[in-house]
């Protein structure tokens, strides 16, 4: 056996025997973990068309998932506040290697890879102590945990790369998975993003105003010199408070707000965002409303809105942006018109993760 690893490292080495990537499976162009009616969890790839590309088994309901640059393997972490994560081969749903926070921390459902794919950043909380940390794993030797550093903040949700480091949405909100989804500090909260390098050392954290103090920042899109962030209302209900944010130049920070009566459909919550492919446009969807919005990030102003009931997944197409709703629909979106509109016998769950190859 060990003579036939050499072998086939030696192989692998010369190029002679090529690592799998995610031509394996078509290139698929985003996933999204999903609910089958029989009560199975799936992690799904879909074409730029809305169509599935790949279907295989998850051991339990994913969230968000970090697709692996070159690899095709994903991380589905579970939902927040969740203890596991498991990296999944998407050729054959073979589960690779299971992440088990570490004691004292959870997870909040997100992460993503390096540029290279050799590590794996999680966002996470120390829940003992109330502050957010970033795990760091070293997807080379079996998704081992080596290091870990703060987030910044309370309650890091979402991570992305950004300028060869990373930035952080700290929500703000503290749980306890005592406590389950309770949120046990909202009187105090104090989000914010924060910009670090990838061994944590900070270049900048940014907070909103005083009276902004529980909008809740938790999930991001970024461009070269842009930082878009959708928000989660914590305060008074009767409030319509922005849900959309920019980040541009490192410091500036831009709110994008249409009337009170149109925020008020969103019902005071941002369930993911997305940047169009040539960062002219950045969307937001609410489940809770149902209703997608999209707003020219130069004007600041909103273009369209678009209705469907459960909407949440969204990602950038070649030309507009690609939605799922937890009632099955996959809708292409081009302006304020649907390009396709496709129906599966499945849950779609929060997130519509683009796979950038």
């Amino acid at each position: 056996m060990a003579n036939r690893r050499t072998f086939l490292a030696g192989l692998v080495a010369t190029g002679l025997c090529p690592m799998p990537s995610w031509a394996d499976l078509g290139n698929p162009d985003y996933v999204s973990a999903a609910r089958a009616p029989d009560g199975r969890h799936l992690l799904c790839g879909l074409s730029d068309l809305g169509e599935i590309t790949f279907q295989v088994n998850l051991p339990a309901r994913g969230h968000a998932a970090a697709p692996h640059p070159r690899l095709p393997h994903v991380v589905a972490f579970a939902r927040r506040p969740g203890l596991f994560a498991y990296v999944v081969d998407c050729r054959d749903g073979r589960v690779i290697a299971k992440l088990d926070s570490p004691e004292g921390r959870h997870f909040y459902g997100h992460g993503v890879f390096s540029a290279d794919g050799t590590r794996l950043y999680t966002t996470e909380n120390d829940y003992e102590n109330g502050i957010g940390v970033v795990g760091v794993w070293d997807a080379q030797n079996r998704y081992r945990r080596i290091d870990e550093f703060p987030s910044g903040g309370v309650g890091p949700h979402d991570i992305k790369r950004h300028k060869n480091g990373l930035v952080v949405a700290n929500g703000g909100i503290e749980t306890h998975p005592d406590t389950g989804r309770s949120k046990l500090n909202i009187p105090l909260m104090r989000p914010n993003l924060c910009h670090m390098h990838v061994d944590g050392t900070q270049i900048n954290v940014v907070t909103l105003e005083q009276g902004l103090r529980r909008n809740s920042i938790r999930h991001l899109a970024c461009a070269s010199d842009t930082v878009a962030f959708a928000m989660q209302w914590e305060g008074d209900p009767s409030q319509t408070p922005p849900l959309l944010g920019l980040l541009q130049g490192g410091k500036d920070v831009r709110l994008l707000q249409p009337k009170d009566d149109i925020t008020r459909r969103m019902r005071n919550y941002a369930g993911s965002i997305a940047l169009s492919r040539d960062d002219q446009q950045v969307a937001i969807t609410s489940p809770r409303g149902g209703l997608c919005q999209v707003f020219d990030i130069a004007q600041g102003t909103l273009e369209h809105q678009h209705a469907l009931t459960d909407v949440c997944g969204v990602a950038p197409r070649a030309q507009g942006f690609l939605l799922t709703s937890g009632e099955g629909t996959v809708v292409g979106l081009r302006k304020s018109f649907e390009t396709f509109n496709r129906s599966y016998d499945l849950r779609w769950d929060n997130h519509l993760v683009l796979v950038q190859t």
